[in-house]
């Protein structure tokens, strides 16, 4: 069964409706204040359109990672504080999720209006492995928006998670697609089913275990993967190259060869840096030099020498490329980008991947620490062809899983 969607719920008439709408407003924080808001501008227009059409509109959404009860350091109030800005009205935050201040401020609701619960984790019940526990959380969600209620999942960010707030609501009440999911998806369908080609991803970030699924299946689908990160250090490592106290995964080291071995024939083929900046630390001051990848441990530093980005030789040899593609997904940084002094391989990609768009190419920035890197560094958001708001979510779909919240969607109530 295929969605309904954000436009099918307004062309039905959302007048004077209560209408929940899971939204992913999961920013960082910084002494009480958003310091990437781009989730939240994100989120907007879906919120703006069920506010504009007279509906009643109370927005669930996720801080951190809380520990099942309230806590002060993940409130959403920042969050209400900059969307009411964003917006130019008024945004009100109920102290609970489903308690009595949620019940009181959603029933004293007026058409247009706009409430924001309390973070979804402050109740144990939304992450559940327990499935009664989460469908209680959510037929308390759903009582909030009364009986001609509607939902409403425009969390991408949140969609690979089978959570009471994205999934097991959309058996409590007639359940639509947001414009932001449906978007999501429309971009990872093009590079999943029919990217044009020549089509390079660049994977980076500290872990390769969490990529080892993409990875086995973008082997199959892309023509060139470039790796740097923390995970490259594991690549290198199974090449048979000397890493010093760079990140390292001993225990995937056979899975990695097994990478290497499939690249090429008739397989993608993997890319890896040919030079890496090497430093004294992990410290945004430390003491650091660009050296071979056949020569990490022979520099001032020795065996304890830590590689914190990918080289300016690898950084220029990775721009080529991506320079070449018409289709590039990038997700995981190269390096260290939060310390000046190791964020240039980063920079190198993400300022390569604005080329490739101008050029007319797709580019695909996969969220996460990429979409914080870009906008850190100082790119603006239209320069790529689409910054994903999750990236663990565009990860899943890459890796051909089923996301629960995007299936959910389609097998909910009817409206």
């Amino acid at each position: 069964m295929t969605a309904k969607t954000l436009n099918d719920l307004l062309s039905a008439g959302v007048r004077g409706r209560t209408v929940l709408i899971r939204s992913d407003l999961n920013v960082p924080l910084d002494g009480g204040v958003v310091t990437d808001d781009g989730r939240i501008r994100a989120s907007l227009p879906a919120i703006k359109d069920l506010a504009d059409a007279g509906a009643k509109v109370v927005v669930m959404a996720h801080l951190g990672r809380p520990k099942g009860q309230p806590d002060p350091a993940f409130s959403l109030a920042p969050v209400a504080a900059c969307m009411a800005e964003l917006l130019g009205t008024e945004v009100d935050l109920a102290e609970d999720v489903t308690g009595p201040s949620a019940q009181q401020k959603a029933a004293a609701l007026e058409e247009g209006q706009v409430l924001l619960v309390e973070n979804v984790r402050f109740d144990a019940r939304e992450t559940s492995k327990d499935d009664a526990e989460r469908a209680e959380l959510a037929a308390e969600m759903a009582a909030l928006a009364g009986e001609d209620g509607a939902y409403v999942g425009d969390a991408f960010g949140a969609v690979h998670r089978r959570h009471a707030s994205v999934y097991d609501i959309a058996a409590q009440l007639p359940a639509h697609q947001g414009p932001l999911v449906a978007g999501e998806l429309e971009v990872l369908t093009r590079l999943t089913e029919s990217p044009e080609r020549p089509y390079v991803v660049v994977l980076g970030g500290s872990k390769v275990s969490d990529k080892l699924a993409v990875i086995d299946n973008l082997l199959e689908k892309a023509d060139t993967l470039l790796i740097g990160g923390g995970m490259v250090y594991t690549f290198l490592k199974a090449q048979g190259h000397e890493v010093g106290a760079s990140l390292l995964e001993e225990d995937q080291l056979g899975t990695v060869r097994g990478y290497l071995d499939r690249s090429g024939k008739d397989a993608a083929e993997i890319v890896l840096p040919t030079d890496i900046v090497m430093a004294s630390g992990f410290a945004k001051d430390a003491e650091h030099e660009v050296l071979a990848v056949d020569a990490l441990i022979t520099g001032a530093h020795g065996a304890d020498a830590m590689g914190l980005d990918i080289g300016p030789e690898s950084a220029a040899a990775f721009a080529e490329r991506i320079a070449g593609a018409k289709t590039v997904f990038w997700n995981g940084p190269m390096g260290v980008f939060e310390f000046p002094a190791f964020a240039e391989g980063t920079a190198t990609v993400a300022r390569a991947l604005t080329e490739a768009t101008a050029a007319g190419g797709l580019s695909v920035v996969g969220g996460g620490d990429s979409a914080a890197a870009v906008r850190s560094l100082g790119f603006e958001d239209d320069a790529f062809g689409h910054i994903s708001t999750g990236g663990g979510a565009s990860l899943e779909y890459l890796e051909g899983k089923t996301l629960p919240g995007v299936s959910a969607l389609s097998d909910g109530v009817e409206a």
